[in-house]
Parts: C-alpha cells; sequence; structure tokens
C-alpha cells in the first residue's frame, strides 16, 4: 500500500514538472511547417501535375503558413487567425492546458484540442486531437521575436 502511494506521489511529481504552463506560450507564433504539405507533395496527383499547378499550389501553401499565427495573451486568452472561405479571419478563444499538456481552445460553443508535443523558447509542436483518430498531423510553429527599432 505504501508503495503505491509513493509511486502515485512521484508519477505526480514528475507530470507537474512536465506540464507546460500558460506563460511559456505567451506571445507570437507563426506556422512554419504542417504534415499536411508532407501528404500533398507526395501525393500522385501533385506529382503527375504539371508546373504551373504545383507552383500555384505553392504560393497558396506559403500564403497560408505567412498569416497563420498565434498569439498567446496574458490569463487565458488567445487570438489566432483562421481561413474562412478562402479568406483571413482574426478569432478570439480561450486556452486551457490540462496535465497531459493537451491544450483546448474554446470560441463561443465550438472547442478543438491539441496535443503539446514539443515547446522550447522559440518551437511550438501541436497535434490536433481528433475524434476519429485521423488528425491533420503535427504542425510546426516558430516564435515570432519582434526586433527592436533604433
Amino acid at each position: 500500500m505504501n508503495l503505491s502511494f509513493i509511486y502515485t506521489l512521484l508519477l505526480s511529481a514528475i507530470l507537474g514538472w512536465t506540464q507546460i504552463q500558460h506563460q511559456e506560450l505567451i506571445g507570437e507564433w507563426q506556422l512554419v511547417d504542417f504534415d499536411g504539405i508532407k501528404k500533398i507533395k507526395t501525393s500522385p496527383q501533385y506529382l503527375s501535375s504539371n508546373a504551373a499547378f504545383r507552383a500555384n499550389l505553392e504560393s497558396k501553401i506559403n500564403y497560408r503558413l505567412e498569416n497563420t499565427v498565434y498569439k498567446f495573451l496574458e490569463g487565458d486568452s488567445l487570438t489566432y487567425t483562421d481561413f474562412v472561405n478562402q479568406e483571413i479571419v482574426l478569432k478570439k478563444a480561450k486556452i486551457e492546458i490540462s496535465v497531459d499538456n493537451v491544450m483546448t481552445i474554446l470560441e463561443g460553443e465550438e472547442s478543438k484540442q491539441a496535443k503539446i508535443l514539443e515547446l522550447d523558447g522559440n518551437r511550438l509542436v501541436l497535434e490536433p486531437v481528433s475524434s476519429n483518430g485521423n488528425g491533420a498531423g503535427k504542425l510546426v510553429f516558430e516564435r515570432i521575436i519582434k526586433k527592436k527599432e533604433k
């Protein structure tokens, strides 16, 4: 009995040390890569398409990457850009981070979840949680560092 209590206490302490805190996310993060790009670029349709089609698709991918920014704010707030009918829309949400590092984005009645796989000072890797098990793959963000003006 004492051994299981000690094991539970030790496990709780380890999880507590590794749990990501909202404070670590504060700032702006730019999407730089996502697994969907690799799937597209290795698909038979992409590989067999003409150069103009591939260039057009590459342009759309870059546009999406350049315009996907998550800004974590003090407290539990997030503003982020999303695409609705091919247009960029700024959205606001609340976030919660569970002890197992699953971030829940709460926007009105809707919620989305993503597992935080990696976080350091300049890199954030999220993996959307899907109820059907067919996730979109990993999303890789880099911290936007504002240059100080002279």
